[in-house]
Parts: C-alpha cells; sequence; structure tokens
C-alpha cells in the first residue's frame, strides 16, 4: 500500500471513532440526564474526552502525513505523538472533572431515577466503543500508528469504565444505597488518571526518539549479518529511532581502503534497499569508512 492510501486508510478509521464519540456522548448524556446518575455522567464526560482525543487525532494524522520540508527535513512524524500527549492531558481533565462533582454527590447523595432505561443506552454505547476500540488496535498495530493505537484503547478503557459505572448503577437501583453512585464515579475517575499518565508518558518516551521495537531491531540485524558474512566489510551495531510511522537506521560500513568509491556506493545502496525491503518505509543512513588496518607488530 502507497502512503498516500495508507493515510487515507487511518483517516477514516479516525472519523469513524469520531462518528462513535458522538453517538456514545449522545446515548450516555441521555441516560445520566434521566438517571440523575453521576456514575453515567462521569462515563458521559470521558466520552466527550474521547470525542476531542478523536479530533486531535485526525489533525494529527493530516499533519504526519505531510512530506519532508525546508524545516522539517525528516517529516512530521511526531505529531502523532503530540496527539497521545493531548488526548492525555484532556483525558487528566475530564478526571477532575469527574471527582470534582463525585466528591460533591458523595457529600450529599440522590437517589437514581429510571435506572432500566439508563442501564440499556449505557450498554449499546458501550458495546460501540468495544467494536470501533478492537478495531482501531488492530489496524494501528498493523500499520504502526500510535494515534490510531491510542485511541483505539482509549475506547476499551471507557468499556472498562462503562461496566463499572453499570455495576454500580444496578447496585443503587437493587439496595437503594445511593452513595455507591459516587464511590462508583470516584473509582472511575482514579482509574482514567492512571490511563492518561500511561499515554502522556507514552508520548514523551517517542517525542525523545526512543529506539524501533525489538523485533524491528532484530529485522535489521538478519539483513546486517548476511552482508558481515559475506565479507570483507565490518558494519558496525546499528543505531535506530522512530517518529510516529517513520523508522530511520543509522549505519556505519567499513570497506577495504583500496575499494573504488563506486564500489561502496554500490554496497551502500543495496544494503539499503534491503533493509526497506524487510522493514517497508524504513529511511537508512549509512556512513562510509575505510577499514582499520591492523597495527604491525
Amino acid at each position: 500500500m502507497t502512503d498516500v492510501g495508507q493515510h487515507r486508510l487511518l483517516m477514516r478509521f479516525m472519523l469513524l471513532s469520531v462518528a462513535a464519540a458522538v453517538v456514545t456522548i449522545v446515548l450516555k448524556g441521555t441516560a445520566a440526564w434521566l438517571t440523575g446518575s453521576v456514575g453515567l455522567l462521569s462515563d458521559a464526560l470521558e466520552s466527550g474526552v474521547n470525542l476531542v482525543a478523536a479530533i486531535v487525532g485526525v489533525l494529527a494524522l493530516r499533519t504526519a502525513a505531510r512530506p519532508a520540508d525546508y524545516n522539517h527535513n525528516f517529516g512530521h512524524g511526531k505529531a502523532e505523538y503530540l496527539s497521545a500527549a493531548v488526548e492525555g492531558t484532556m483525558i487528566f481533565v475530564a478526571a477532575a472533572a469527574i471527582l470534582w462533582t463525585s466528591v460533591d454527590r458523595l457529600l450529599s447523595p440522590q437517589p437514581v431515577m429510571e435506572a432500566g432505561i439508563g442501564l440499556a443506552l449505557s450498554t449499546l454505547s458501550s458495546v460501540i466503543n468495544l467494536a470501533v476500540g478492537v478495531t482501531l488496535i488492530r489496524v494501528g498495530r498493523h500499520h504502526r500508528s500510535i494515534t490510531l493505537i491510542a485511541d483505539g484503547n482509549h475506547l476499551l478503557t471507557d468499556v472498562w469504565t462503562s461496566v463499572g459505572v453499570l455495576i454500580g448503577v444496578a447496585l443503587v437501583a437493587i439496595s437503594g444505597w445511593h452513595i455507591l453512585d459516587p464511590i462508583v464515579a470516584i473509582v472511575v475517575g482514579l482509574n482514567i488518571l492512571r490511563i492518561g499518565y500511561g499515554l502522556v508518558k507514552h508520548s514523551i518516551v517517542g517525542m525523545l526518539d526512543s529506539t524501533l521495537r525489538p523485533e524491528d531491531v532484530a529485522e535489521v540485524n538478519r539483513v546486517l549479518d548476511d552482508y558481515r558474512s559475506e565479507g570483507p566489510v565490518e558494519i558496525l551495531p546499528p543505531r535506530t529511532r522512530e517518529s510516529g510511522r517513520q523508522r530511520f537506521v543509522y549505519l556505519t560500513v567499513r570497506v577495504p581502503g583500496d575499494w573504488t568509491v563506486r564500489a561502496g556506493h554500490d554496497l551502500l545502496g543495496r544494503l539499503e534497499a534491503d533493509i526497506e525491503r524487510a522493514l517497508p518505509g524504513t529511511v537508512v543512513f549509512t556512513h562510509l569508512e575505510p577499514a582499520m588496518r591492523a597495527e604491525q607488530p
């Protein structure tokens, strides 16, 4: 698949996430309004964060797809890490709002109304988030998009949040213990904080130029070992980094000092092409040096 085709595919899935967020906001917001449950309200607030995060994801993917230019020589791939950071920050904001509302309701408990309808609407929204979340993670891993993976994980977190809220509201309706509703909401808020911390941490690591995944590095070394076994070249251990979906490999290759420039250039060309075939879309930078001569006794 070409870069343009891949970009269009990822954009379609991010727009699917936007649509899912709008639908779940309507369903959960209606459920919260009918029941007066602060637990369902907290669930609806998290879906609001999902919508903002999905919109940010669309903008990040659009930016990341832009080619390298005069002031971004290595492309715009890190825009996807920025998206994950914004999403994590928005989760913190939602968690703060949930905890604030929950503590107030904890001090002044109120009954939950129309629990059956509220539970049905929230269950429907959870099924939608589950289907979309699993799809985004699967596609994101296949195309190495941190934006889709982060958004998919966020949706799955929302599913678990909704399950907890549903259990809490059901217990309130059965037992009549209204205090359970804000307690469940507080637990939800704390869990959302944990997820937000993980997203922000992952995005910061990516912005600091983390190495490629171990399996990708192993694939690069497999190609290099084939050349090392042929001799008489020496290839130093590769240095790698990733920027969103972009992968970069830096190599120093030492060849006999009596080789011509053309012979060395041809070798590097074949090496770069083989690595790109092993890891499609990888940008390889090579540096050619004369081999170190052994010292005479």
